[in-house]
């Protein structure tokens, strides 16, 4: 595996593969790997000739309460999973050569953008599509992998895609839990053991969501009703948001029909866990 900090060099290095007509699989990431980002590496090493990583904690998308400045960094322990996965090339840019001085583009998904995390977190999407255009431009990718677990930055990215006419395929890998059913994130690590322990009725709401749908339910108020009761009986839980959306369009549903995605943010102690689930009704 060869490490590329410069952007430049490995723009050339897609470019040269582009012309032997190797297929360029790609993972953006900003690193600190658990099993969630492994299984996505995985998914573009089986579907690519050349594996791309990369790693860099984007400035731009974290808003001024988040946690920019403490994010989790093991780079050593990074390069040594991707080199036992297989991956060909691993690039770390640093800030300055991602967001030069006089630095003045970004690219913005507008509609999709102002609902569900764009309410809470105003400024975060624009830094997401800014740097994964940015990202797209520099390695050329045949196809990316992002994590179900971030659903709508997912549907965000492939509305960015179609709009601008990437040449890129983006899959949407599924959600990698604990074996509690907690979601697997970076962020669990500021979770204490009992914060941790509290943050399992945050699945266990997903199932209640998914049992009252099997059940006939169909009224979306009910629903977030009796999921956000659930989640409340935790003292260290706080709810941010409960939705149930068109899986595709994001147009928040009232009845229930098609593809449903049913997503929250919630607070555990002082740490921010988002999940969801997809169901077809």
């Amino acid at each position: 595996m060869k490490v590329i900090r410069s952007p430049k060099r490995i723009q050339e290095i897609c470019m040269s593969l582009k012309k032997e007509r190797k297929i360029i699989g790609f993972v953006p990431t900003m690193g600190y790997f658990h099993e969630g980002h492994l299984s996505l590496v995985k998914v573009a090493k089986k579907k690519s000739d050349v594996l791309v990583v990369s790693i860099f904690i984007n400035p731009t998308q974290f808003g001024p309460k988040d946690d920019f400045k403490r994010y989790p960094k093991d780079l050593k322990r990074d390069k040594r999973l991707l080199k036992e996965i297989g991956c060909n090339f691993l690039f770390v840019p640093d800030i300055k050569n991602m967001y030069p001085e006089g630095y003045d583009t970004y690219v913005e998904v507008e509609n999709l953008t102002r609902l569900l995390e764009g309410v809470s977190r105003p400024e975060h999407f624009k830094g997401v599509t800014t740097i994964v255009a940015k990202l797209f431009n520099i390695v050329q990718p045949d196809i990316a992998v992002f994590g179900q677990k971030d659903f709508q930055q997912a549907v965000v990215i492939k509305r960015m895609v179609k709009d601008l006419n990437f040449f890129v395929k983006i899959i949407v890998a599924p959600t990698i839990r604990e074996k509690s059913g907690l979601a697997l994130s970076s962020r669990n690590m500021y979770l204490s053991d009992k914060e941790k322990n509290e943050a399992l009725v945050l699945y266990q709401s997903l199932n209640l969501a998914k049992k009252m749908i099997e059940s006939g339910e169909r009224d979306s108020r009910k629903i977030k009703d009796r999921m956000k009761k659930l989640i409340q009986e935790k003292p260290m839980a706080k709810v941010d948001y409960i939705a149930i959306n068109d899986s595709e369009t994001l147009r928040p549903l009232k009845k229930l029909k098609g593809d449903v995605l049913i997503s929250f943010a919630v607070r555990v102690g002082k740490t921010r866990l988002i999940d969801n689930i997809k169901i077809k009704v």
